[in-house]
Protein backbone atom coordinates (compact mmCIF):
# COMPACT_ATOMS: atom_id res chain seq x y z
CA UNK A 1 0.00 0.00 0.00
CA UNK A 2 1.09 3.66 -1.19
CA UNK A 3 2.87 4.94 2.04
CA UNK A 4 3.93 8.54 1.82
CA UNK A 5 7.23 9.56 2.56
CA UNK A 6 8.00 13.13 4.67
CA UNK A 7 8.97 16.23 2.05
CA UNK A 8 12.27 17.74 2.71
CA UNK A 9 13.92 19.89 0.18
CA UNK A 10 16.35 18.67 -2.46
CA UNK A 11 18.24 20.81 -4.99
CA UNK A 12 16.32 19.82 -7.84
CA UNK A 13 12.53 18.93 -8.52
CA UNK A 14 10.90 17.42 -11.58
CA UNK A 15 7.34 17.95 -12.54
CA UNK A 16 4.92 16.27 -14.96
CA UNK A 17 4.16 13.15 -16.08
CA UNK A 18 5.15 9.93 -14.23
CA UNK A 19 4.05 6.80 -16.66
CA UNK A 20 4.22 3.30 -18.12
CA UNK A 21 5.74 3.10 -21.45
CA UNK A 22 3.70 -0.27 -22.71
CA UNK A 23 6.34 -1.48 -25.46
CA UNK A 24 6.07 -4.25 -27.95
CA UNK A 25 8.33 -5.74 -25.41
CA UNK A 26 6.93 -5.17 -22.14
CA UNK A 27 6.75 -1.97 -20.04
CA UNK A 28 9.02 -0.05 -18.69
CA UNK A 29 8.93 3.02 -16.19
CA UNK A 30 9.30 6.23 -17.76
CA UNK A 31 7.81 9.91 -18.48
CA UNK A 32 10.49 12.72 -18.75
CA UNK A 33 10.42 13.62 -15.07
CA UNK A 34 11.51 10.32 -13.77
CA UNK A 35 13.94 9.68 -15.87
CA UNK A 36 15.81 12.82 -14.98
CA UNK A 37 15.12 12.48 -12.00
CA UNK A 38 16.56 8.61 -11.88
CA UNK A 39 19.91 9.81 -13.36
CA UNK A 40 19.83 12.77 -11.03
CA UNK A 41 19.95 10.46 -8.16
CA UNK A 42 22.30 8.47 -9.66
CA UNK A 43 24.97 11.22 -9.76
CA UNK A 44 24.29 12.32 -6.01
CA UNK A 45 21.88 15.23 -6.45
CA UNK A 46 19.11 14.71 -4.55
CA UNK A 47 15.68 15.24 -6.51
CA UNK A 48 12.00 15.41 -5.51
CA UNK A 49 8.83 14.73 -8.20
CA UNK A 50 5.97 16.42 -8.90
CA UNK A 51 3.31 13.74 -10.03
CA UNK A 52 0.49 12.22 -9.99
CA UNK A 53 -0.42 8.27 -9.69
CA UNK A 54 -3.73 6.59 -9.32
CA UNK A 55 -4.68 4.48 -6.63
CA UNK A 56 -4.06 1.10 -8.47
CA UNK A 57 -1.78 -1.73 -8.95
CA UNK A 58 0.61 0.53 -11.89
CA UNK A 59 0.61 3.24 -9.71
CA UNK A 60 1.94 1.34 -6.89
CA UNK A 61 4.65 -0.45 -9.03
CA UNK A 62 5.78 3.23 -9.86
CA UNK A 63 5.63 4.37 -5.87
CA UNK A 64 7.73 1.33 -4.88
CA UNK A 65 10.37 2.35 -7.50
CA UNK A 66 10.74 5.58 -6.86
CA UNK A 67 11.25 4.67 -3.21
CA UNK A 68 14.31 1.86 -3.90
CA UNK A 69 15.89 4.69 -6.14
CA UNK A 70 15.84 7.05 -3.24
CA UNK A 71 13.20 9.59 -5.34
CA UNK A 72 11.65 12.04 -2.98
CA UNK A 73 7.73 11.46 -3.31
CA UNK A 74 6.62 13.64 -0.78
CA UNK A 75 5.23 15.53 -3.27
CA UNK A 76 3.91 12.60 -5.28
CA UNK A 77 0.10 12.55 -5.17
CA UNK A 78 -2.06 9.92 -5.19
CA UNK A 79 -5.84 9.99 -7.19
CA UNK A 80 -8.53 8.80 -6.39
CA UNK A 81 -10.22 9.00 -9.76
CA UNK A 82 -8.11 8.85 -13.18
CA UNK A 83 -5.32 5.75 -13.53
CA UNK A 84 -2.04 5.93 -13.21
CA UNK A 85 -0.60 7.26 -16.81
CA UNK A 86 0.60 4.58 -19.59
CA UNK A 87 1.75 5.33 -22.58
CA UNK A 88 1.25 2.79 -25.74
CA UNK A 89 3.75 2.12 -28.38
CA UNK A 90 2.27 0.91 -31.41
CA UNK A 91 4.25 -1.08 -34.77
CA UNK A 92 3.45 0.05 -37.42
CA UNK A 93 4.73 -1.25 -41.37
CA UNK A 94 7.15 -3.77 -39.73
CA UNK A 95 9.02 -1.45 -38.29
CA UNK A 96 7.95 1.96 -37.69
CA UNK A 97 6.66 2.93 -33.89
CA UNK A 98 4.19 5.14 -32.90
CA UNK A 99 2.81 6.68 -29.42
CA UNK A 100 -0.22 6.93 -28.03
CA UNK A 101 -0.06 9.08 -25.01
CA UNK A 102 -3.32 8.51 -23.36
CA UNK A 103 -5.25 11.48 -21.69
CA UNK A 104 -6.88 12.03 -18.76
CA UNK A 105 -4.38 10.26 -16.77
CA UNK A 106 -3.71 11.11 -12.76
CA UNK A 107 -0.54 13.47 -13.65
CA UNK A 108 -3.20 15.96 -15.84
CA UNK A 109 -4.18 16.65 -12.13
CA UNK A 110 -1.69 17.67 -10.02
CA UNK A 111 -3.18 20.32 -7.78
CA UNK A 112 -2.11 22.92 -5.23
CA UNK A 113 -3.02 21.10 -2.45
CA UNK A 114 -2.86 22.57 1.16
CA UNK A 115 -0.19 19.79 1.76
CA UNK A 116 1.55 20.83 -1.54
CA UNK A 117 1.47 24.81 -1.15
CA UNK A 118 2.70 24.11 2.58
CA UNK A 119 5.62 21.82 1.45
CA UNK A 120 6.64 22.92 -2.10
CA UNK A 121 9.84 24.97 -1.05
CA UNK A 122 11.69 26.19 -4.22
CA UNK A 123 14.23 23.76 -5.21
CA UNK A 124 17.74 25.12 -6.60
CA UNK A 125 16.68 23.71 -10.12
CA UNK A 126 13.09 23.33 -11.18
CA UNK A 127 13.09 21.03 -14.39
CA UNK A 128 9.84 20.54 -16.70
CA UNK A 129 8.68 20.01 -20.08
CA UNK A 130 5.84 21.06 -22.32
CA UNK A 131 3.61 18.12 -21.78
CA UNK A 132 2.72 18.29 -18.35
CA UNK A 133 0.73 21.66 -19.35
CA UNK A 134 -2.05 19.80 -21.69
CA UNK A 135 -4.35 20.10 -19.25
CA UNK A 136 -5.48 23.14 -17.34
CA UNK A 137 -5.09 21.54 -13.14
CA UNK A 138 -1.99 20.71 -13.60
CA UNK A 139 -1.01 23.43 -16.04
CA UNK A 140 -1.88 26.19 -13.58
CA UNK A 141 0.02 24.14 -11.05
CA UNK A 142 3.10 24.66 -13.09
CA UNK A 143 2.67 28.22 -13.66
CA UNK A 144 2.60 28.99 -10.06
CA UNK A 145 5.79 27.29 -9.70
CA UNK A 146 7.24 29.17 -12.68
CA UNK A 147 7.09 31.88 -9.57
CA UNK A 148 9.70 30.81 -7.60
CA UNK A 149 13.73 31.51 -7.36
CA UNK A 150 14.87 28.49 -8.91
CA UNK A 151 17.05 28.07 -11.62
CA UNK A 152 14.09 26.63 -14.23
CA UNK A 153 15.05 24.34 -16.67
CA UNK A 154 13.01 23.51 -19.49
CA UNK A 155 13.40 20.62 -21.66
CA UNK A 156 10.84 21.92 -24.94
CA UNK A 157 10.01 17.91 -25.20
CA UNK A 158 6.99 18.48 -28.00
CA UNK A 159 4.68 15.86 -28.49
CA UNK A 160 1.71 16.25 -31.13
CA UNK A 161 -1.17 17.01 -30.41
CA UNK A 162 -0.38 18.42 -26.97
CA UNK A 163 1.29 21.34 -28.71
CA UNK A 164 -0.22 24.98 -27.73
CA UNK A 165 1.44 28.39 -28.90
CA UNK A 166 0.55 29.75 -26.35
CA UNK A 167 1.47 27.60 -23.41
CA UNK A 168 4.47 27.47 -25.19
CA UNK A 169 5.04 31.14 -25.25
CA UNK A 170 4.74 31.46 -21.55
CA UNK A 171 6.76 28.26 -20.38
CA UNK A 172 9.59 29.87 -22.89
CA UNK A 173 8.99 33.00 -21.22
CA UNK A 174 9.77 31.78 -17.74
CA UNK A 175 13.08 29.47 -18.08
CA UNK A 176 16.49 30.06 -17.49
CA UNK A 177 17.74 26.91 -19.84
CA UNK A 178 15.79 25.35 -22.54
CA UNK A 179 16.83 22.20 -24.58
CA UNK A 180 16.05 21.89 -27.54
CA UNK A 181 16.85 18.95 -30.13
CA UNK A 182 17.36 20.08 -33.51
CA UNK A 183 13.99 18.98 -34.87
CA UNK A 184 12.18 21.33 -31.96
CA UNK A 185 14.35 23.93 -33.02
CA UNK A 186 12.71 23.65 -36.33
CA UNK A 187 9.63 23.69 -35.10
CA UNK A 188 9.76 26.49 -32.17
CA UNK A 189 11.22 29.02 -35.17
CA UNK A 190 8.03 28.24 -37.49
CA UNK A 191 5.26 28.40 -34.78
CA UNK A 192 7.06 32.19 -33.46
CA UNK A 193 8.28 33.44 -36.99
CA UNK A 194 11.56 32.99 -36.52
CA UNK A 195 15.03 32.41 -38.49
CA UNK A 196 15.43 29.95 -40.94
CA UNK A 197 19.14 30.02 -41.20
CA UNK A 198 21.70 28.56 -39.21
CA UNK A 199 21.55 27.28 -35.66
CA UNK A 200 23.46 30.33 -34.16
CA UNK A 201 20.92 32.60 -35.99
CA UNK A 202 17.91 30.28 -34.51
CA UNK A 203 19.17 30.05 -31.28
CA UNK A 204 19.77 33.89 -30.99
CA UNK A 205 15.99 34.35 -31.99
CA UNK A 206 14.74 32.42 -28.82
CA UNK A 207 17.09 34.42 -26.90
CA UNK A 208 16.22 37.35 -27.70
CA UNK A 209 12.30 36.79 -28.08
CA UNK A 210 12.45 35.33 -24.77
CA UNK A 211 15.08 36.37 -22.96
CA UNK A 212 16.76 32.80 -21.94
CA UNK A 213 20.63 33.63 -20.74
CA UNK A 214 21.32 29.12 -21.55
CA UNK A 215 20.07 27.00 -24.49
CA UNK A 216 21.00 23.48 -25.34
CA UNK A 217 20.62 22.01 -29.06
CA UNK A 218 21.65 18.27 -28.92
CA UNK A 219 22.31 16.19 -32.26
CA UNK A 220 21.85 12.64 -31.34
CA UNK A 221 25.13 11.12 -32.31
CA UNK A 222 26.52 14.12 -33.46
CA UNK A 223 27.32 15.81 -30.35
CA UNK A 224 25.28 18.74 -28.85
CA UNK A 225 25.98 22.65 -28.77
CA UNK A 226 25.25 24.48 -25.57
CA UNK A 227 25.11 29.14 -25.73
CA UNK A 228 25.61 30.28 -22.75
CA UNK A 229 24.55 34.18 -23.30
CA UNK A 230 26.54 35.44 -26.01
CA UNK A 231 29.26 32.78 -26.10
CA UNK A 232 29.17 28.70 -27.41
CA UNK A 233 30.24 25.76 -27.28
CA UNK A 234 30.36 22.68 -29.45
CA UNK A 235 30.63 19.40 -28.92
CA UNK A 236 31.07 16.36 -31.25
CA UNK A 237 29.78 12.99 -30.27
CA UNK A 238 31.26 9.10 -31.03
CA UNK A 239 29.61 6.69 -32.29
CA UNK A 240 28.54 3.79 -30.11
CA UNK A 241 26.39 0.81 -30.37
CA UNK A 242 23.11 1.67 -29.74
CA UNK A 243 20.48 -0.53 -27.47
CA UNK A 244 18.20 1.96 -27.65
CA UNK A 245 17.66 5.99 -27.21
CA UNK A 246 14.58 5.51 -24.70
CA UNK A 247 15.21 7.87 -22.05
CA UNK A 248 18.49 8.94 -23.20
CA UNK A 249 17.75 12.61 -23.97
CA UNK A 250 16.40 12.66 -20.06
CA UNK A 251 19.56 11.46 -18.89
CA UNK A 252 21.90 13.77 -21.13
CA UNK A 253 20.04 16.86 -19.06
CA UNK A 254 20.41 15.35 -15.66
CA UNK A 255 24.35 15.31 -16.33
CA UNK A 256 24.03 18.69 -17.78
CA UNK A 257 22.32 19.76 -14.34
CA UNK A 258 24.41 18.20 -12.04
CA UNK A 259 27.77 19.84 -13.85
CA UNK A 260 25.81 23.04 -14.02
CA UNK A 261 25.31 23.10 -10.13
CA UNK A 262 28.71 22.27 -9.65
CA UNK A 263 30.04 24.70 -11.82
CA UNK A 264 32.06 22.72 -14.12
CA UNK A 265 33.50 24.87 -17.56
CA UNK A 266 30.88 25.04 -20.15
CA UNK A 267 32.32 22.32 -22.41
CA UNK A 268 33.04 20.06 -19.69
CA UNK A 269 29.44 20.23 -18.51
CA UNK A 270 28.59 19.30 -22.28
CA UNK A 271 30.84 17.02 -22.89
CA UNK A 272 29.49 15.05 -19.98
CA UNK A 273 26.03 15.28 -20.92
CA UNK A 274 26.91 13.96 -24.54
CA UNK A 275 28.69 11.31 -22.32
CA UNK A 276 25.65 10.06 -20.11
CA UNK A 277 23.27 10.48 -23.31
CA UNK A 278 25.64 8.19 -25.42
CA UNK A 279 25.90 5.65 -22.50
CA UNK A 280 22.34 5.36 -21.89
CA UNK A 281 21.55 4.72 -25.30
CA UNK A 282 23.47 1.42 -25.19
CA UNK A 283 21.66 0.13 -22.40
CA UNK A 284 17.50 -1.00 -22.28
CA UNK A 285 15.26 1.60 -21.05
CA UNK A 286 14.98 5.40 -19.50
CA UNK A 287 16.56 4.37 -16.32
CA UNK A 288 18.52 1.45 -16.24
CA UNK A 289 21.34 0.23 -13.63
CA UNK A 290 24.26 1.13 -13.68
CA UNK A 291 27.51 1.91 -11.33
CA UNK A 292 28.79 5.88 -11.31
CA UNK A 293 32.34 4.50 -12.18
CA UNK A 294 30.80 2.80 -15.30
CA UNK A 295 29.63 5.73 -17.04
CA UNK A 296 32.71 7.70 -16.19
CA UNK A 297 35.10 5.47 -17.60
CA UNK A 298 32.71 5.55 -20.93
CA UNK A 299 32.57 9.19 -21.21
CA UNK A 300 36.64 9.17 -20.87
CA UNK A 301 36.99 6.45 -23.56
CA UNK A 302 34.65 8.48 -26.46
CA UNK A 303 36.16 11.89 -26.10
Amino acid sequence: MINKSNYSPTPATCYGEILWDVLPDGPQPGGAPLNVAYHLNKLGMGTSLISKIGRDENGQKLFDLMEKWGINTGLLQIDEQYETSQVIAKMNNGNEVSYEIVFPVAWDFIDQSEHFARNAKPSNYLIYGSLASRNETSRNTLYNLLETDAIKVFDINLRPPFINQVQLSHLLSKTDIVKFNEAELGMVQIMFGGSLKGETEKVKFIQDRFKIPEVIVTKGEFGASYYKYDKSYNVWGNEVKVNDTIGSGDSFLAAFIASHQIGLPPKTIIKNAIGMGAFIATKKGGCPEYEIDEYKKFTEQIF
